[in-house]
């Protein structure tokens, strides 16, 4: 038997899941308490999966839909605190306030709604390697819908993102007097980023929109010798446009790096969901019944919509409340009326594919 859920204990849940700091790899003890509370509510399982991420099944129906979230968060605590509406703390937006929807509105929904559903808790989105989100489309039959759990603000909906690769370099020498002719590794390594950032400069000269630019970023560059040698270390980050191959780039790379060592990790394609299917009319209706007018949003980052949409090609949307402009931030935070906002809206949304899959 389901229980009630009332706002107070969905607020209540969505505090305590922020102030279990779960950074990537640290998932484990915020997982366990997802699924203590998957538990209280009457999901018919809950389970921390080989993975790590917290699994709940609710639900009867011949359609089936998965919730995926993510639970782990960037480093980087931000004391919890209340400021009115307000919910400070990391994780707010990025991602637990999405996923915290997720749960209450799925058991909430559930009695109501003719679907199986799915809620996970994924592991490792954050770090790059989605490991939760693999191990789910590798091991679950895929689902009827999906809807990924990232912030959009509740009345829009996200059918895009943009792809990724990281490109990781690293330089060592025996150091040489600053006054000869020999190049410094610092040197060598700024070289190969400037020759990045101008192949981006120049693939995106006749692009009219962010959603089609090529994106480059120096995460980080580190430099050190111990009096004998010296190293550089610096990792960059792209954005991929649909239509952009990492296979555009081996070519350059392998000519640009000369004696460093370059490699690759982090791969994830471009991605675009369509606008017209099920899913996205129960979502623009459940956005227009909370007296909302919706909107569909293509995102410039990526996110567990990169792995899922094109393995398993299902009708998919990410949705979820708070603004995206925060995420990683010291100020995250998130409006509670717009968590509860978003919670109704998912509730109406199942119901309404509960009703289509049982006509």
């Amino acid at each position: 038997m389901v229980t009630k859920i009332d706002d107070a204990e969905a607020i209540d849940f969505l505090e305590r899941l922020v102030r279990i700091y779960s950074p990537s790899f640290q998932e484990r003890p915020v997982a366990e308490y997802i699924v203590q509370a998957m538990g209280r509510w009457g999901y018919q399982q809950a389970e921390i999966d080989a993975a790590g991420n917290a699994v709940g099944f609710l639900g009867e129906g011949k359609q089936r839909i998965l919730l995926l979230g993510h639970i782990d968060t960037v480093p980087g605590y931000i004391p919890v605190r209340r400021e009115g509406s307000l919910l400070y703390g990391r994780g707010t937006v990025d991602a637990k306030g999405p996923f915290a929807a997720f749960v209450v509105a799925a058991a909430r929904a559930a009695q109501r709604a003719n679907l199986q559903i799915i809620v996970v808790g994924a592991v490792e989105e954050e770090a790059a390697s989605s490991a939760g989100a693999y191990y789910i489309v590798n091991h679950l039959t895929p689902t009827d819908y999906v809807i990924i759990g990232e912030p959009s603000s509740w009345q829009r909906i996200t059918i895009s993102y943009k792809g990724r690769l990281l490109i990781d370099y690293a330089l060592e020498r025996p150091l040489a007097h600053t006054a000869g002719q020999q190049r410094g590794v610092c040197e060598e390594a700024v070289d190969f980023w400037l020759r990045i950032r101008n192949l981006a400069q120049s693939y995106n000269q006749d692009k009219e929109r962010q959603s089609q630019t090529l994106d480059p970023s120096l995460r980080s560059i580190c430099s050190s010798n111990d009096g004998l040698r010296e190293r550089v270390e610096m990792t960059i980050g792209l954005r991929l446009p649909l239509g952009f191959e990492a296979s555009q780039l081996t070519s350059h790379l392998a000519e640009w790096k000369q004696e460093a060592q370059v490699s690759t990790r982090g791969y994830e394609l471009p991605f675009r969901a369509p606008k017209r299917n099920a899913l996205t009319s129960a979502f623009l209706a459940a956005i227009r019944a909370e007296g909302a007018k919706p909107a569909f949003v293509s995102k410039t980052g990526t996110s567990d919509m990169n792995v899922i949409g094109p393995r398993w090609k299902r009708p998919i949307v990410a949705y979820g409340p708070g603004d995206s402009s925060l995420d990683h931030t010291p100020e995250e935070h998130l409006d509670l009326e717009e968590y509860l906002a978003a919670i109704r809206v998912l509730e109406r949304v199942l119901e309404r594919l509960g009703k289509k899959s049982s006509s």
